[in-house]
């Protein structure tokens, strides 16, 4: 069976009847499944996760945009995390009997329908789009959503699908497919969003420039991270998307920063996963954390979820944040 998994990210994290509503658009399609939720109120965003049949899929994100466009109104919306519109991004990620190229396939359908249909503006990303310099998604959004409309004027930043005018009550949005990534979230001891961004600025991969104007490389590749204040925790956070979790993983990350925290006199508190991760990162973490060698996954696990803090902040069931097990549990054929 050939299973594709969609993570739209929606500038909503405050109106819950909104997010049902979202949530009802994608579990109303045959095939799909939804599997996770992850909601902010301080970000003023939430993601969802859902899998299952591409064309399905396909259908599901769509009908999703649609709630979207139609009850988030951008003009009143205020949030930590960067966004240019309603659905802010929507990736697909190939995870069963698909290719990329079959994947970029689907993000194409989609974006177009969505661009014709709800003439929303729409910006290829990642593996969809071909243009090196609007291939990154802080490239499309650097902005944000308050300076879109100036952006669109230039004809470098033309849309992919869509109306060539900013469309002020929803904004725009991102589509693409993508490889997996780990979008992951680490509290300080400190309230100090400035040197959560100074921690983010060291360990992404793009660095950061120095008072001399030199461009200082960051510790660990396939990394974006930012800083920045969680209202919903109380305490500055690093924020991170691991795009490649085999070249940097959540253990490489929490280490790191562990390190370049110290030099600061602050402290790891615990750390937050925003949507599905897979096995592989916990089952890393845990055979690094525990002192005895064993191949029993769930102690595994176990010692991986202690070591990275997830359950310190808020709760971390095992079974509904591994995405295998998430798989599992609503996908029979998985």
């Amino acid at each position: 069976m050939s299973i594709l998994e969609c993570i739209p990210n929606f500038s909503e994290g405050l109106n819950v009847s909104v997010l049902n509503h979202i949530a009802q658009s994608i579990e109303t399609i045959p095939d799909v499944y939804l599997l996770h939720q992850d909601r902010s109120a301080s970000a003023n965003r939430t993601v969802f996760t859902f899998a299952g049949a591409p064309s399905a899929v396909v259908e599901a994100a769509f009908q999703a945009i649609k709630v979207a466009q139609e009850e988030i109104d951008m003009r009143l919306q205020k949030g930590a995390h960067p966004r240019i519109g309603a659905t802010d991004v929507c990736p697909l990620v190939p995870l069963q009997g698909l290719s990329m190229q079959e994947a970029i396939h689907y993000a194409a359908l989609l974006a177009k329908r969505v661009g014709e249909e709800l003439a929303i503006p729409v910006f290829l990303y990642e593996h969809s789009q071909e243009r090196a310099y609007r291939k990154r998604l802080p490239q499309i959004r650097s902005g944000q959503y308050e300076q879109f409309k100036i952006k669109m004027t230039d004809p470098a930043w033309q849309p992919d699908y869509g109306p060539h005018t900013f469309t002020v009550a929803c904004g725009a949005t991102v589509i693409g497919a993508r490889a997996l990534l780990v979008a992951f979230n680490i509290s300080l001891d400190t309230k100090d969003a400035i040197l959560a961004q100074q921690i983010a600025n060291e360990i992404r991969s793009i660095g950061y420039v120095n008072e001399q104007g030199e461009r200082i490389k960051g510790i660990l590749p396939q990394l974006r991270a930012i800083g920045w204040y969680s209202s919903d925790f109380n305490c500055a956070q690093v924020s991170m998307n691991l795009l490649d979790y085999k070249k940097t993983s959540p253990l490489q990350v929490w280490q790191h920063c562990s390190a370049i925290a110290a030099k600061y006199n602050v402290n790891l508190i615990g750390s937050e996963l925003i949507g599905l991760m897979p096995e592989a990162c916990l089952l890393e973490a845990g055979t690094y954390a525990l002192s005895h060698p064993t191949t029993h996954k769930n102690d595994l696990i176990k010692a991986g979820i202690d070591y990275l803090k997830l359950d310190q902040v808020k709760p971390f069931d095992a079974q509904e944040k591994i995405l295998e097990y998430a798989l599992a549990a609503k996908l029979p054929q998985y």
